[in-house]
């Protein structure tokens, strides 16, 4: 789904003017927008998690003793 600045909206490569979709229609183009945007936190989220468990694996085995 694109939202684009000219009033349209591109679903599943088709383009549709937003002012023709019903109300459900808008209704689920808003829930998308919402669930997309909370998924993209997320996958921030997820690197800087991801990123931070990296250092601690590295910390650790620095830790460990030798052989």
């Amino acid at each position: 789904m694109t939202e684009q600045p000219n009033g349209k909206v591109t679903i599943d490569g088709r383009e549709f003017a937003v002012s023709d979709l019903s109300q459900d229609a808008l209704n689920q183009l808003s829930s998308m927008t919402v669930v997309d945007r909370k998924i993209g936190e997320l996958q921030q989220q997820i690197a800087i998690y991801q990123t931070a468990r990296n250092a601690y694996a590295q910390a650790l085995a620095a830790a460990l003793p030798k052989d």
